[in-house]
C-alpha cells in the first residue's frame, strides 16, 4: 500500500493510504466519481505496521482500495457500515478529535 502524510496549514495532519494498484486511475458510477489523484495519493510504499503508526497521529483519514480499507477497519480507524464503493472500489473517510 501507499501511504502520504499532508500538513495544513494549522500544523493537523491528513493521511491518505491506497492500493497501490489503482494509483492514478479515476472511478464513476451514476453520479458518484472516486479519483484517485496522484497528488494526493502517491507517497510511499509502507508496511502495514508503519502506515498504522502514521494513522494514529492523524487528525484525517483517506482510506481507498481493498486492501487500503480493510486496513482502516481492522484497525478501528473506519467501520464497515460508511464504506462508499465506485465501481466496486472501496473508499472511506475518518475524522478524529
Amino acid at each position: 500500500m501507499l501511504v502520504k502524510m499532508h500538513k495544513t496549514p494549522d500544523l493537523r495532519k491528513v493521511v491518505a493510504v491506497c492500493d497501490k494498484e489503482i494509483l492514478g486511475k479515476k472511478f464513476e458510477e451514476g453520479k458518484l466519481q472516486l479519483d484517485v489523484n496522484e497528488h494526493f495519493y502517491k507517497g510511499e510504499e509502507k508496511a502495514e505496521e508503519e502506515i498504522v503508526r502514521m494513522l494514529r497521529g492523524a487528525n484525517a483519514m483517506n482510506f481507498t482500495g481493498e486492501k487500503a480499507v480493510a486496513l482502516g477497519v481492522r484497525e478501528g480507524f473506519i467501520d464497515k457500515k460508511h464504506i462508499l464503493r465506485v465501481k466496486g472500489i472501496p473508499h472511506a473517510q475518518a475524522v478524529m478529535n
